[in-house]
């Protein structure tokens, strides 16, 4: 368990922090001490999500609203969270967008869609980033398995999140020397979180998916935001250019074979 002051002073920056997992790490943060900006494309939802963050755990959370796709948007969210809580420290971008479908049915308009959120929004979260953050930030980017594993009905998702995690090595490369770091998260199946609840409700079907991970449970958002707490503080501050996988080892693959037996303890 992490010590309360973890993150005593520091700044965080959230990009897509109003639900799911994104809100879990914003509060993950609060809780261990940072002052955390939540930012989404509706300023109510925003705010709603400082609210419960300040509600259920205390500390102070501010809201703001930007597209990500938007630059401008983009900069003045940041500035305007730099005058309220100063430079950032932990900057964060889990903007996503996401529909299965084939990719026959895809229309360009719609794959065009997916990149923007996903993968320039992350870019124009992290650009335009680079001159509020203080010298030893921590950069994180919410990823996915899609960007390492082929999926049916996810082509412009694996494309978008491929793409995010090559951005994150590059960035970490030509950004590492001036102190900067660079890093993702890449979450498997996690309660509370939509992509979960939509793919996988309570019943057969999330018994099946639990039974293939070798840990055997779906992940919470506590999970998550415990990576996020370990990449931004200075547990984490040797690690720079690297895809965090959070997925109790579904990555390993099918942990549900017979030939697989549970050892005694």
């Amino acid at each position: 368990m992490y010590q309360q002051n973890t993150l005593a002073g520091k700044v965080a920056f959230i990009a897509g922090g109003t639900s799911g997992i994104n809100l879990g790490i914003a509060k993950g943060l609060v809780a261990v001490g940072a002052s955390v900006a939540v930012l989404g494309r509706n300023l109510e939802k925003a705010k709603a999500a400082a609210d419960e963050i300040m509600t259920e755990v205390g500390g102070k959370a501010i809201a703001l609203s930007a597209d990500v796709r938007d630059p401008e948007q983009v900069q003045a969210a940041l500035q305007a969270s730099v005058d309220q809580l100063g430079k950032i420290d932990i900057l964060i971008s889990g903007a996503a967008g996401n529909f299965p479908a084939p990719a026959v049915a895809i229309n360009p308009k719609g794959f065009k869609t997916v990149i923007d959120i996903d993968l320039i929004g992350t870019y124009n979260v992290f650009h335009l980033g680079f001159n509020y953050v203080n010298k030893e930030a921590s950069l994180i980017a919410i990823t996915a398995p899609q960007a390492i594993n082929p999926m049916p009905f996810q082509a412009h998702v694996c494309a978008a999140k491929a793409g995010i995690n090559m951005l994150v090595k590059c960035l970490a490369m030509e950004w590492g020397p001036a102190g900067l770091r660079v890093n993702g998260i890449s979450p498997g199946a996690i309660d509370g979180n939509e992509g979960a609840d939509r793919l996988a409700p309570i019943g057969p079907i999330r018994d099946a998916m639990i039974g293939k991970v070798a840990s055997r449970r779906i992940g919470v958002l506590k999970d998550i935001a415990d990576a996020a707490i370990y990449l931004g503080s200075d547990l984490g501050k040797y690690m720079n250019g690297s895809i965090l996988t959070v997925d109790g080892g579904t990555e390993l693959g099918d942990a549900s074979l017979d030939c697989l037996t549970i050892p005694s303890r």
